[in-house]
């Protein structure tokens, strides 16, 4: 196979439409589908000629495709696009790749990974972070989970939006690596909120704490990226209290099968709600600190 592949890419909200960019720009024979009609004509605007062909559904999206990739809402969103009546399982050729970065339950992915071994087709899990900015800059870590085969297989695709791929172990541990990730992003976001209130309201100047703390053992991405804006309370950007909810949902799913116990979790979960009540579900994850009055400061 040649290093031009046909890629059919379903999903192009936040994450996957500056993907399906990068795929495209990577030269590649790009296919794309979305369900809603809105999202798919704005991003036909911003990138105009980039897809070679629009699908109908996503079996017509996996008709002649070398590789499907997606990147949906939650679980049933998933098990409609690729195990449904009209779904990418349909139609993708044996020997064809299936990858999808959607955060989803460690279960659908394995149940999907059985499926696609079933039909000969190779399906990697494969949910990422690193952000929108690591979305439109193609700096995305992809944690995967699936056959070696499978992996390598896709590679080559992923290797155009992302500048890290570590495979972790079989099918469904891209997920569960995922929620370890979003446990420790929860955690951080949470003390970050505290140490903003507890700084402004001792009245010191937030940019030289930010200095001082910042080159040591308290330094973090969250940190680096959100000291400042969560101390202006600026919050129109980045993930989705929305999405982390269900993150965390799936995660302590997860716990609870395992028998491990995550009450720092749990409890940042509870903290994410109380935002949500007061409206900042769409608002990003550092709006956490919305919870917490501000006592003054500068």
């Amino acid at each position: 196979m040649s290093d031009k592949r046909k890629v059919s890419f379903i999903g192009l909200g936040v994450m996957g439409g500056a993907i399906a960019r990068h795929i495209g720009n990577a030269s590649h024979d790009l296919t794309v589908y979305n369900r809603s009609e809105a999202r798919l004509s704005k991003w036909q605007a911003a990138n105009p000629g980039l897809a070679t062909r629009v699908a109908e559904s996503p079996a017509d999206a996996a008709e002649g495709a070398d590789i499907v990739i997606t990147c949906v809402g939650n679980d049933d969103d998933l098990a409609d696009v690729v195990l449904g009546p009209h779904g990418v399982f349909t139609a993708l050729r044996k020997g064809g790749v299936y990858v999808d970065h959607t955060t989803v339950s460690a279960r659908i992915a394995r149940q999907i990974a059985v499926e696609a071994r079933d039909l000969l087709i190779h399906c990697v899990d494969a949910p990422m972070t690193g952000s929108q900015i690591g979305a439109e800059n193609g700096t995305l870590t992809l944690m995967c989970g699936g056959r070696p085969d499978a992996i390598e297989a896709a590679r080559p695709v992923m290797e155009a939006y992302s500048s890290r791929i570590v495979h972790v172990g079989k099918a469904g541990a891209g997920q569960t690596a995922k929620m370890a990730n979003q446990i420790c992003i929860a955690g951080i976001v949470a003390s970050l909120a505290e140490a903003v209130r507890f700084a402004q309201a001792s009245h010191l100047d937030m940019d030289k704490v930010y200095e001082a703390i910042s080159g040591g053992a308290a330094q973090s991405w969250q940190m680096d990226n959100r000291w400042h804006t969560m101390a202006r309370d600026d919050f129109d950007f980045g993930f989705a209290i929305d999405w982390m909810r269900k993150d965390l949902g799936l995660a302590m799913d997860e716990g609870r099968g395992l028998g491990v116990s995550l009450p720092i979790t749990a409890l940042v979960n509870q903290f994410y709600a109380d935002v949500q009540a007061i409206g900042g579900g769409r608002q990003d994850t550092s709006a956490l600190i919305r919870r917490l009055p501000r006592k003054g400061g500068k």
